[in-house]
């Protein structure tokens, strides 16, 4: 199956490298300067797809993902921004095309736990469960304090965090997102 991927280093020698070591008829790689922005596309489209999978453990449909995914790279973006990324980056594979993969795929771990999380699983339960790691899981912590650190709203990652670590209710986390005061987008 046809694929692509980034690979990330300052140093534009060991970039070309992995390019050409790892490079196939079926697999496509991409080199990027950006560390930054391609550590924070690839570990943040895990909270994202967390959302995502709350949506659809509620039952809501693709309008509703279309509005996590968007608003999600949003966040990301902002964060990258304050970070020092390049804003370009989140448009690229790590960015877009991680964050569509894992927020819409049956097979993502991180969605699967939302989703869970949505029909009214806890969170301990649901990890006693898993054989593999759903890496949004530690990471909305991680990534919560970013928000905070670098003071950038990111509602939607301060939602999931609630959601996983204050046991804020899935149905009260909609609420209150949507009841956000209006803004320009």
């Amino acid at each position: 199956v046809p694929t692509t991927a980034v690979v990330a280093s300052v140093d534009k020698r060991i970039r070309k490298t992995i390019q050409t070591v790892f490079s196939t008829k079926r697999f496509r790689v991409y080199t990027n300067s950006d560390v930054i922005g391609v550590e924070l596309g690839g570990s943040l489209k895990n909270v994202i797809a967390i959302a995502c999978g709350v949506s659809d453990g509620l039952g809501f449909g693709t309008n509703t993902k279309a509005a996590i995914l968007t608003r999600g790279l949003a966040e990301i973006s902002r964060l990258g921004k304050a970070m020092g990324a390049k804003l370009e980056t989140f448009s690229g594979i790590s960015g877009l095309g991680d964050l569509v993969t894992t927020c819409i795929s049956k097979q993502s771990r991180n969605r699967s736990v939302g989703e869970l999380i949505g029909k009214g699983k806890n969170l301990k339960e649901i990890c006693q469960h898993m054989q593999m790691v759903a890496e949004g899981v530690p990471t909305a912590k991680s990534a919560y304090a970013l928000s905070l650190k670098y003071k950038i709203d990111m509602p939607i990652i301060r939602e999931v965090y609630y959601l996983l670590y204050k046991n804020k209710s899935p149905r009260q986390t909609v609420n209150d997102l949507m009841a956000r005061k209006s803004k320009e987008e």
